[in-house]
């Protein structure tokens, strides 16, 4: 008798113990699909967009897939509040700033004789362009380039937008109708660099998600844009990859992009002036680079 009641009490508790496994299993996939499927919605519409221009659907389910590649008010928030007057451009021409500057430039003194002469560009304004950009590569930006060309990307979806609006502080904020109207502006921007990005990254063999970059997006020593990673980065070592957080790679890089606009030896100060504003729509940045590569070039 006691050995029946022992296996009746067993069985039971076998088959509660089954059904309590099941049943927390069963919860927490769906508690993981479900807070997946919410974090993913955001790139929805955007993932068949990219389909629909020409990216296969297999690699770009692939890269949104990735557990990293999400929805980032935080990156893009910083875009809409930036103030660049508040900048203090005058910490590149301190004496110690300069004294790196120098450095910087007998460091690759091979390399910038060579873009010289190839592309006709100054070595001074090279290097300012670098100090200024990213602190002559120490300081690269730690923003994930695809979160924030993503994000930016779907701020033509109203939804999104939202998002976007009610995470920035109330202090911080833009005028409404100013902030829509810069939203949908750079919703078509970053699309494109989004493009750009994923093509980039594509042909140089690199994990899109990887790519780390500033709060705007731009990549590497010389801080550019995906679109012109794509058209104006040169492989300036010869190894067969153009990887701009590599500094040869960087200058020779930059060298082309200036020349690209129009740079000649014998320009200019006004044009040298409106080709470095291309760089960064910004007169205090240009003038910044003009009085940088003056004192480097005393």
């Amino acid at each position: 008798m006691k050995k029946k009641l022992f296996y009746k009490h067993t069985k039971s508790f076998f088959i509660l113990t089954i059904f309590f496994i099941s049943f927390v299993s069963i919860f927490s996939i769906n508690l993981v699909s479900g807070y997946e499927n919410k974090e993913k919605l955001e790139f929805k519409n955007l993932k068949k967009r990219l389909v629909l221009d020409g990216f296969t659907e297999k690699n770009i389910e692939k890269i949104f897939a990735n557990p990293k590649v999400f929805f980032d008010v935080t990156g893009v928030s910083d875009f809409f509040i930036y103030s660049e007057a508040k900048l203090d451009y005058n910490q590149f021409l301190s004496k110690k700033s300069l004294e790196k500057a120098f450095e910087y430039i007998k460091k690759h003194k091979v390399d910038f004789k060579k873009v010289e002469v190839k592309y006709g560009v100054d070595k001074t304004i090279i290097t300012a362009i670098l100090l200024v950009e990213t602190r002559l590569g120490t300081y690269l930006g730690k923003r994930s380039v695809i979160n924030t060309l993503s994000t930016m990307a779907v701020l033509s979806e109203k939804k999104q937008r939202e998002k976007l609006w009610d995470s920035i502080k109330d202090s911080k904020k833009i005028e409404r109708k100013e902030f829509e109207k810069k939203a949908n502006k750079k919703s078509n921007w970053g699309y494109t660099e989004l493009k750009a990005l994923l093509k980039y990254a594509a042909r140089e063999h690199i994990n899109p998600a990887k790519i780390k970059g500033s709060y705007a997006g731009a990549i590497g020593i010389p801080q550019f844009m995906p679109s012109n990673c794509l058209a104006l980065a040169k492989d300036g070592n010869k190894d067969g990859n153009i990887t701009l957080f590599n500094h040869t790679d960087a200058i020779y890089s930059v060298a082309n992009y200036l020349k690209h606009f129009g740079w000649e030896p014998s320009i200019t100060r006004q044009k040298q002036h409106k080709i470095l504003y291309k760089y960064n729509h910004s007169n205090y940045y240009v003038d910044t680079l003009l009085k940088i590569s003056d004192s480097l070039n005393k």
